[in-house]
């Protein structure tokens, strides 16, 4: 029902209306969480890809680099995959003391074979012997083909004992350090985020363009309502003149009228009541007349 405030009407919204709008802003905050929650989800992404893409870059299979006497190598081979890890897994291996390592361990070291001299390689200890030298080494072999590794293995080149692995941890590391793994992982999710961040700002400007305009309409109403109600109360003012004018009208005195003598009809009308008759000159003329 409407409802009359200050000369003006206001319609009361209906509970259904009322629900409506509370539900659009219930669906709105909800969407607005979901999109943070989605924006910061892509943002730790892309700088943990980022951070993990340097720590591959700068630490896997660098031999003069650990953390805390731990170092990290990705598996080229499957020469071990018969028993322990695969190509494309990470290891783990940790500095110790050659002299401490024992047959059935599994040993990091760089290789002196000629056809792989240099790289890193992770193989079981079949036994140990010593050199041409004197010197103590390693006969290793790879479990897959059960074949020893063509040179020992002497202390200089072990690097570290294997502790564990992160099964294709390693292959995606891998992929990482190509351009099409900076694309997918670290370029788009970026891309991704400055898109959604340049959307976020339109939005908002448009929003806050929407409520200076709700707010000048708002204004622009107020005064225009403001400006009737002057009207009406300068036409009420108008008729209560007007009524006030023709009310003092209505009660004044009527004036006086005056004969040919000068004397009032009023006063003449006075005398007779008291009793004086003025005498009447026109009949006497008359009498004197005949």
């Amino acid at each position: 029902m409407p409802t009359k405030t200050k000369g003006r009407y206001e319609t009361q919204a209906s509970p259904n209306k009322q629900k409506s709008k509370k539900e659009r802003s219930t669906g709105a905050k909800i969407l607005y969480i979901l999109k943070n929650i989605f924006v910061w989800l892509v943002a730790i992404a892309a700088v943990a890809m980022m951070i993990f893409t340097i720590i591959s870059v700068t630490t896997f299979d660098r031999n003069e680099r650990s953390l805390f006497g731990y170092q990290m190598f990705i598996v080229r081979t499957d020469s071990m995959k018969a028993t322990d890890f695969d190509s494309g897994d990470l290891i783990l291996t940790k500095r110790v003391d050659p002299a401490t390592l024992q047959e059935g361990d599994i040993i990091a070291f760089r290789s002196t074979n000629p056809e792989n001299f240099g790289e890193v390689v992770t193989h079981k200890i079949r036994s140990l012997t010593t050199t041409q030298d004197g010197e103590p080494a390693f006969i290793t072999y790879g479990t897959t083909t059960n074949t020893d590794d063509t040179t020992p293995v002497t202390y200089e080149y072990v690097l570290g004992k294997y502790e564990g692995y992160l099964p294709k941890v390693g292959t995606f590391f891998t992929f990482l350090k190509t351009t099409p793994g900076y694309i997918c992982c670290i370029l788009l999710p970026f891309m991704l985020l400055i898109i959604m961040q340049g959307v976020n700002s339109i939005q908002v400007f448009r929003q806050y363009q929407q409520e200076k305009k709700a707010e000048i309409q708002v204004e622009r109403e107020q005064l225009a309502a403001e400006r009737e109600e002057t009207r009406r109360m300068i036409e009420e003012l108008t008729q209560m003149q007007a009524q006030m004018v023709q009310n003092a009208s209505s009660t004044a005195m009527p004036s006086d009228t005056y004969g040919e003598n000068g004397n009032s009809a009023d006063s003449h009308t006075a005398d007779r009541q008291q009793g004086f008759c003025l005498p009447d000159t026109n009949n006497q003329e008359e009498k004197y007349g005949e």
